[in-house]
């Protein structure tokens, strides 16, 4: 029968299907990547927080959440009856008090999902009325399914220490915790291949004995083997570096998933589509203010920390301070540097050698940063670890490190214009993972920190797992730091 408000109220407001079309183009299918920036960071105008069902309202530009009734408390004040739920687009009619089908509503929303998933390269939703057999087949064949409960933790499992091997276990927490290579790897996107050896099948066999829901340590000795021919380096019973054996397993895995191609720049495997990033560097002449441009890939940034060996001089000559925080340590790597009278470089305005500067900012952010704290010196015959606290957050902000951002024609350091403040959205991230380092240079352990579902931290080392707080992870030193986009774009 329908909701017999809402067609009334559609017969006396010809213009409600345009304003439900709209919300839907704008909020819950939305077509430009302007909307979907706006969707993503919606929140309810009365508390501002973020809800999983936020409803707009029909008669107005209202939005408000469900669960604190934020929205209801809209609909008693004004008097507005209808709203739509932000996650997919069903009408809820106060007079009624549910949600509610109107057919005309139904049509239009099913057409603007489907040129939405028509967009996306995805087929047609269709609807589906299963007959009693079919019901039946389902049941029958569907034992393996299970429903996930909201604290779940499955995913999280210890591994065993092979002789020396935390580093490895570190590294491999955080690979099986990073969200797009968990699903890439679960939803069977590398296939099985006839290469010897391949290591993506290797990461393959390791995401299903991870998320398979057991629970024992598992024992990663093929891995190991593997990482053995592949980077010989990494090989033998001894402590090695974390960072050095991340750079090597992404690196096999980036060979082992190419996709054949005429220039690397262009490689869209899912370890570049993951991690990789490019860095601007800049030389700037002294004399013509000329500058030249060059761009770097990259999968981690390494970060210095200042220490008695090395000492970092701004422009003007005077001493850097030594960094506190992770956004300090950014501040350093993106500031322009002098080379020196002894570094002149050929000017191609002055055609000589002149005096420069360079600065490196971050031309493109990959989807999973990583921040390589540099805590391990070696200097001739002296090496030590740098054990200076170094702060850093639960989320970050990389807008002021962008090259769009540092090469900005307005010196002001405020962001005012809608389209500034929603491309800075894309550039926020949120920490979930951080790989610690205890002890010496000569003689150390590695533990980590995973973030679960529903943010839920635990403390992994080896085969051990506890959980921990927010706090705890906070307050650790950090050596390598994993955070992840909060807001994932398509083109």
């Amino acid at each position: 029968m329908g909701c017999t408000h809402l067609r009334k109220f559609r017969n006396s407001n010809p213009d409600i299907l345009n304003s439900y079309c709209t919300i839907c183009q704008t909020v819950i299918y939305p077509f430009s990547s302007e909307s979907r920036l706006q969707s993503y960071f919606s929140s309810c105008l009365t508390c501002g927080q973020k809800d999983t069902a936020l409803l707009c309202c029909l008669e107005c530009v209202y939005l408000g959440c469900w669960s604190r009734n934020h929205f209801r408390d809209h609909q008693a004040e004004l008097g507005h009856q209808f709203g739509v739920i932000s996650n997919h687009g069903q009408i809820f009619c106060a007079a009624c008090n549910d949600f509610v089908y109107e057919e005309e509503f139904e049509k239009l929303r099913s057409a603007i999902e489907n040129r939405h998933r028509y967009n996306l390269g995805l087929s047609h939703t269709i609807q589906w009325f299963p007959s009693s057999y079919e019901v039946k087949e389902v049941k029958s064949k569907s034992r393996s399914v299970f429903l996930l409960r909201s604290g779940t933790t499955l995913g999280l499992r210890g591994l065993v220490n092979l002789s020396s091997t935390c580093f490895m276990n570190c590294i491999v927490q955080a690979l099986t915790h990073t969200p797009l290579l968990r699903d890439y790897f679960l939803s069977d996107q590398h296939r099985p291949c006839r290469r010897s050896k391949c290591l993506m099948c290797q990461m393959n066999r390791l995401f299903q004995e991870f998320y398979c829901g057991a629970k024992t340590p598992y024992i990663p000795f093929q891995l190991l083997y593997l990482v053995w021919n592949h980077a010989p380096n990494l090989a033998g019973y001894k402590q090695q570096d974390a960072h050095e054996f991340f750079i090597a397993i992404l690196d096999v895995m980036h060979r082992h998933s190419k996709v054949a191609t005429k220039q690397d720049a262009s490689c869209s495997c899912i370890v570049d589509q993951i991690f990789a990033g490019v860095l601007q560097s800049d030389l700037k002449c002294r004399d013509c203010g000329g500058v030249s441009t060059t761009f770097e890939p990259y999968y981690d940034i390494s970060l210095d920390l200042g220490s008695d060996f090395f000492a970092d001089k701004t422009l003007n000559g005077s001493m850097f301070p030594l960094p506190t925080t992770l956004q300090d340590c950014l501040h350093r790597f993106t500031f322009a540097e002098y080379l020196g009278s002894m570094a002149k470089i050929k000017c191609t305005r002055c055609d000589r050698y002149e005096e420069s500067t360079k600065q490196l900012t971050f031309n493109k952010l990959p989807i999973v940063a990583c921040f390589h704290l540099k805590r391990f010196e070696h200097h001739n015959k002296l090496h030590k670890k740098i054990s200076s606290a170094i702060t850093f957050p639960q989320f970050l902000d990389m807008t002021p490190f962008t090259s769009h951002f540092r090469n900005r024609t307005r010196p002001s350091t405020c962001i005012t214009s809608t389209s500034e403040i929603l491309n800075t959205l894309k550039n926020k991230y949120a920490l979930y993972a951080v790989v610690n380092h205890h002890g010496t240079i000569e003689s150390g352990h590695y533990t980590c920190f995973i973030r679960q579902l529903n943010d839920q931290w635990f403390r992994c080392d080896d085969h051990v797992i506890t959980r921990a707080s927010i706090d705890e992870v906070l307050n650790s030193e950090g050596y390598m730091l994993f955070y992840h986009k909060q807001f994932l774009d398509y083109d």
